[in-house]
């Protein structure tokens, strides 16, 4: 891969929404960094956050609910306890039942992204699992993110 097309670290101002995340202990590795699966877990809890925050996710009792069919992750710098994380997202593209959203982990008040990634949610029916359109609220919610 060439420098040209290599993932590069992003700033803060292509983020809409940010949400401070701590490490833990358990969170590093042998290697004494925190262990890369972690990340996606941040991934996971800005958006998830986010949305509950919000009012349009309803994890306990809501028709519709986001599965993962797609993520991954670019690191460039390491990040470990007791360091704090602040997650910065955005979202991507809309579809009609899909959102990728795209996050931005910067180490706290540091200008640029120790990694980067995206994960793609497809909505569906609670108990179908089948494809639904997206709700109007969550849709609000989604473009308030482009």
């Amino acid at each position: 891969m060439s420098d040209a097309n290599k993932p590069q670290p992003e700033g803060r101002e292509g983020y809409r929404a940010f949400r401070t995340i701590s490490t833990r202990w358990m969170d590093n590795d042998a290697y004494g960094h925190v262990n890369n699966v972690v990340y996606y877990s941040w991934f996971d809890t800005a958006v998830n956050a986010h949305l509950i925050e919000q009012g349009v996710l309803d994890i306990h009792r809501g028709d519709t609910i986001g599965l993962v069919i797609e993520t991954q992750c670019n690191y460039f710098a390491p990040v470990a306890f007791p360091q704090g994380v602040e997650a910065g997202l955005r979202v991507a593209k809309i579809g009609t039942s899909s959102v990728r959203y795209e996050v931005g982990l910067f180490l706290q008040d540091e200008p640029l992204t120790v990694a980067k990634g995206h994960f793609v949610h497809v909505y569906v029916d609670r108990a179908t699992r089948r494809p639904t359109a997206l709700p109007e609220r969550l849709r609000r919610v989604l473009e308030d993110l482009q």
